[in-house]
């Protein structure tokens, strides 16, 4: 069997990308989330992502943005 030649990038076809896909709507919970670990972050810089994402979810219980909030 021959060796396979190398292809160069210029004779490679293009690669097809999807388009008109949807993307989806972002919850309000990941939201929330999104920007209470980075407030969290700011705010408890030595505390392990973990233990910041455990205070994240406490804090959505009593959130405004939390549609069942207990507060």
């Amino acid at each position: 069997m021959p060796p396979k030649k190398a292809v160069a990038d210029a004779e490679k076809p293009a690669k097809k990308t999807k388009s008109g896909g949807r993307t989806k709507k972002v919850s309000a919970y990941n939201k929330f989330m999104q920007t209470e670990l980075a407030r969290l972050k700011e705010t408890e810089p030595n505390t392990p992502h973990l233990e910041r994402f455990k205070m994240a979810t406490q804090n959505w219980k009593t959130a405004k943005e939390n549609p069942k909030a207990e507060a």
